[in-house]
Parts: C-alpha cells; structure tokens; sequence
C-alpha cells in the first residue's frame, strides 16, 4: 500500500512537471521528443517489443516482409511516445486547437446517428492517442459522456479527470453501475467505448484470421437499446495533426439467436478496424498479447527431415493436442522443415545460436515464413534445429520445447527440454538432470498407442501386401541399417534368416518382415532371396522399393513377437511402447550411446537382448512362457511436466 502511495504521488508530481515545460514548447518540438522517448521506449522494452513484433507480423503476414515488419514495430513505438507527451499538453487544448490540428472525416455521421433519437456510441480500438480523442468526441458539437476506469493512482487519475472536464468531456466512473449509462442513451446522448481486448470475459471474433477475445459491452448496448454505432479511428497525419475517420452509422443486425448476433454484429465492427488498422499499422496498440484468449492453439513442428525425430516431436505434439482439447480449445497442428542456407551456415548458427538471428541462417523466403507463423508452442527434436526453436520461440511469445541433446548450456533456454537417458543428461556440459524445465526419458518418444496401432493395421490389411491368412503367434520383423557407429554384415543377416525361419517352423508362425530405406543393397538381396515365397512369410517390404507408411505400424499391431536389429532407438521403443514382446539381436557394430540404450531397456525387462544363434530358443521360451510384458511411461513423464508448463 505504502508503495502505491509513494508511486501514485511520484506519478502526478512527475506529469506535473513534465506538463509544465511543455506548455512552453512548440508542438513539434515536443513531438519530436515524444519519438526519442518511444525509442528510448523500445530499446529497453524487450518483452513487449518481441510482442508487438510477433503480432505485427502474423497480422500482415503474407503482406509485409520481417524487416518491414520491424519497421512498423518501431514506427508503432514513436507513435505511443508521441501519444504520451501529447497528454502532458491537454491543458493547452481549446477550440482553436482542434479547428487548426483535428480534421474529421465524415463528420455527417455524426448527426445521422442522433437523428435516429436513441443514443450513440463511438465505438474504437486502443490505437491513437486515446486521451485526445476523448477530448475530440466532446468537442464534436454533440452531448457526449466519457466512461472511465480508475486506474489505481488516484492523485494522477484526479489530476487526468481535471483537464478532461475543463476541456468539455463529461466524467462517468465504470464502477458506478450500468443505470446511469442507460440514462445517457435514453436522452439521446452519445458515449464512447472500446471493443478490443476483452479479456477472459470477452466474445471470441476473428482479429486478423485468427481468434481474439473482443470485448462485447457495445454491441450488447445496442441489441438491446437499439442505439446507433460510429466506428471512430484516428490517425497521425504529420506532426499535431490528427485525422478522426468516422465510418458509417452501423446498426445492429437482430436475429432469433440473441449470442449469435453479439458474435456476429461484433465480427463485422472488427472487420472494419482492420482495414485501418492494415492502413495505419502504426497507430495500434500491438504490445499486448492479442489472440491469448482465443480458443484456437497453434503447435508448430520443426523438422530436421530425419523421420525417428519427426515421430518424436510429433508425440510430444499429440500429447499437448490432448491437453488443449480437455481443456476445450481447438488445435493446429503445423510441421515445417529447417532448411539452412547451407552446411556452413547451419554449422556456424549453431555454434553461436545464444547470438544468433534467423535472418542469417535461413533463406529470406524460409525466414519471412517462419517468422509469419505465431505459434503457442514450438517443438523441435535434435540439436541441428534447437537454435530455430529458442529463437523462433522467443520472438513469437511461443513455449519451446527441445527433445534430445540441444547443445551444452542450453537447457535453460527452453520451457521444457526432453532428454533420453543415452544422452546422459547428467554430463556433458548440462548440469543437474533434475532441473525444473528437464525430463529425463527411458528411450525416445513416440505415437504408438492402441487406436494407432488398430488403425495402421487395418490399413496394411486393406493395402493388399499381406499374403494369405496370419497364424499365432505372428513373429515380426524390422531391419534397420546402415548408422553412424553401426553396420549389418552378410554373415549377421544370413544367420538372423536361418534362425527366423527355425522358429516359425517350430511354433507354426506367421512371418512380417520390412526393411528400413537405411538397409544397405546386398542385406536387402539377402532378406529378398530368404523370404520371397516362403510360406510362412505374409509380408516382405522393401522399404527402398515400397515406402509405405503403414507397414512398420501394421506390423506392431499385427505381431506378438517383435525382432528388430539395434541401431534404431525410435524402433525399439516403438515396438515397446506397442506393448508386445521384444527382441533385439545383438550386433558388436553400435555406437556406445546405443549400448547405453539397450543396457537399460534389458536391465528393465523391456526387452529381450540375445545373441543372433539364441533367437529360436529365446522365441519358444518367451512364447511358451508367456512372461509379463514391461514396457516405459514416458509419456506420462511428459504430460505431467506438459501440465506445468501449458
């Protein structure tokens, strides 16, 4: 309390003096100061600068380049300066004044909307100086009463309300109820209101193509009381002078559906403030966050063009889609690939991307369109495109989340950063592994669930690549290939074929097999001669002949017994997450992150790590068995983090 005193006295006493000195000084002069001071403003005002960038560059994306848009950005902030040492000056205000500085356009519509003899309200947006255009409503020639807000500093809000009675505008507190407004419009009189920013408790309209809480206190006015609507904009022409554009006399339009016409009436008022606000883009407010209430999410995916870190990113997408959707908001989800100017380029930006900007490391077409998006949350799985992440993210206002490694010292650059125990999170450069922002997974994450796995396996039945009737158990099994620190050797492969084939003849089982567009030429003319026409083979997918994309998720959801090779993480803990059993042959040719990987799958029983000449014999036990399936909650990790961040 003691502060707010201290603040409120401040504030006058500062306004005081501020109005003191520029009562003596030319208009341009002052204006001329009101521009350093928004300068001044934008320099230091790193938060809502980013804000009223992003904004300005959704709201004209497609119209404006970035570096226009940044432009506008900073015109915007002169303009706000100028609006603020303009209302140290209302004391010097007089009829002379606006005669010489206010040239108001349409100012017939002003008197065809009191001919109708039911009260007028001029409705605007927060653009403008706001402060002089109350001053200029009361000067129009016709009764008008200006509805305020106390703002909590009562010295200064007293000292505000002085200069606007003295210059002819009539005060009326918003706290003192609804009954005297009505009165206002009963007499003919006319009010002003504002129709943006409506808060938590505003009407949802498109702003700009995209949903924004609008507020609905007009509109409702005059459904009810049938008053006219004027549309009022301002806009700074050259120094003082100001153009006040009245649009039309609007008139409600009624329905059977009394929400409806307040969503409706409110659009089409919203509708003209944006072709001012397109023509005048400097004279809006874009510093507040605009479409936070809208009930439409936009989740952007940055790809890296590697599909295992796609599916990954888009599993963490799928799990904060639920989380909007119970929350009852509609969800966007959009998936863009980085693509650098070039290797350097791409080497060099993330290297230094704590500096970084992605004008620089993108291709100007890439970067406007990037930077066009105004997305809620930004994912992104591997270091080579975390850079984009924390820089994309920051400029649009969007909560980042990072999968994987981003590099050392970045962790805290992100909302949320996803790291798989083989990434040891613990080292390396990344500090603690239990930071409030870090979840650390047992392997990667993925889409697989039950309604994704019946769906990809009734569409590889309907694909007509399945040969004849499946038998139980179905033995599945998945190639991978060549990989950084991993290679399959024809003598593996030869020996991996012998003991798949002894085991489908021993239990009786069907056989589904595909390779991955990483398996080498010579292992996939080994596999071909193996298995094409053997009976108990139903399925054999050359992934470099036939990439279809439901094979290996058909096969997840067909199999009972799932077989990969070591080299992919996705693909194991894909086919773990499918909750079936599987087993991994070993392979001396992987990486030590791998090694880490499958150690900590086999330690908790998620998988079953066997030598390629233990195959037949671990299959017919695990089948006889029937041991109990164990598989990761990653995914409830993440959600429970995604919670504390959404």
């Amino acid at each position: 309390m003691k502060q707010s005193l201290i603040v409120d006295y401040l504030s006058c006493s500062l306004f005081k003096v501020l109005s003191f000195f520029t009562s003596f000084l030319p208009l341009n002069f002052n204006l001329f100061w009101g521009r350093r001071l928004g300068d001044l403003i934008y320099f230091f005002d790193k938060k809502h600068r980013r804000i009223a960038s992003a904004n300005i560059r959704y709201a004209f994306r497609g119209r404006l380049g970035a570096g226009s848009c940044l432009k506008v950005t900073r015109q915007a902030y002169r303009a706000f300066g100028q609006n603020l040492i303009e209302i140290s000056v209302l004391g010097r205000i007089n009829n002379q004044y606006l005669e010489k500085y206010i040239h108001i356009e349409n100012r017939e519509f002003a008197d065809l909307a009191f001919k109708r003899g039911k009260g007028v309200i001029f409705v605007g947006v927060h653009g403008g100086n706001w402060e002089l255009s109350n001053i200029i409503c009361a000067n129009l020639g016709v009764p008008f009463t200006l509805f305020v807000r106390d703002q909590g500093l009562p010295r200064l809000n007293e000292l505000l309300n002085s200069y606007r009675l003295k210059l002819g505008a009539k005060i009326f507190h918003k706290n003192a109820g609804v009954r005297q407004l009505i009165e206002v419009l009963r007499n003919n009189q006319a009010i002003g209101m504002t129709i943006d920013q409506g808060g938590k408790a505003g009407q949802i309209v498109k702003f700009f193509g995209k949903e924004a809480s609008m507020a609905m206190g007009a509109v409702k006015l005059a459904l009810k009381y049938d008053c006219a609507i004027v549309p009022v904009f301002y806009a700074r022409l050259r120094g003082p002078h100001t153009k006040v554009i009245l649009d039309q006399v609007y008139t409600v339009s009624r329905s059977a559906d009394p929400e409806n016409d307040v969503r409706e009436n409110l659009q089409k008022l919203i509708n003209i403030y944006e072709k001012y606000i397109r023509k005048y883009p400097r004279e809006y407010l874009w510093s507040y966050k605009i479409w936070k209430y809208g009930r439409e999410k936009d989740i952007l995916i940055l790809s890296d063009s590697k599909t295992g870190h796609l599916r990954q990113s888009e599993a963490v997408a799928r799990l904060i889609d639920e989380k909007y959707k119970s929350n009852g908001f509609k969800t966007n989800i959009f998936i863009k690939e980085v693509k650098f100017r070039s290797e350097i380029t791409k080497l060099i930006f993330n290297l230094v991307k704590a500096f970084g900007f992605l004008g620089y490391a993108l291709p100007k077409g890439s970067r406007d369109e990037f930077l066009s998006l105004k997305p809620d949350v930004v994912i992104s799985t591997g270091s080579s495109v975390s850079a984009v992440n924390y820089l994309l993210s920051r400029e649009s206002g969007a909560k980042s989340i990072c999968l994987m490694k981003p590099g050392a010292g970045s962790l805290a650059k992100f909302d949320l950063t996803i790291i798989p125990q083989h990434d040891r999170p613990e080292g390396r450069g990344f500090g603690p592994a239990r930071k409030k922002n870090v979840v650390v997974t047992e392997g990667a994450l993925n889409l697989i669930e039950a309604g994704y796995l019946k769906e990809k396996s009734q569409r590889l039945e309907q694909s007509g690549l399945l040969r004849g009737e499946l038998l139980k158990p179905c033995i599945g099994l998945l190639i991978g290939g060549t990989a950084k620190g991993f290679s399959i050797k024809p003598d593996i492969i030869e020996a991996l074929c012998r003991e798949i084939k002894k085991s489908a003849r021993d239990l009786n089982a069907s056989i589904l097999i595909s390779t991955s567009r990483r398996t080498p030429f010579e292992i996939e003319a080994r596999i071909k001669k193996e298995f094409t026409g053997y009976p108990s083979c139903n399925l054999l997918v050359i992934a470099n002949e036939n990439n279809n994309p439901d094979v290996a998720g058909g096969i997840f959801g067909l199999s009972d017994i799932i077989i990969s090779s070591p080299d992919s993480i996705s693909m194991i803990s894909e086919a773990v997450s499918a909750k079936k059993y599987v087993v991994v042959f070993k392979n001396d040719f992987v990486s030590e992150k791998h090694k880490l990987f499958l150690k900590v799958y086999q330690e908790k029983k998620y998988i079953y790590l066997k030598q390629i000449d233990e195959l037949s014999k671990s299959l017919n036990d695990i089948w006889h068995n029937r041991p109990q399936v164990n598989f990761t909650d990653d995914n409830s990790k993440v959600a429970e983090a995604l919670n504390k961040i959404l």
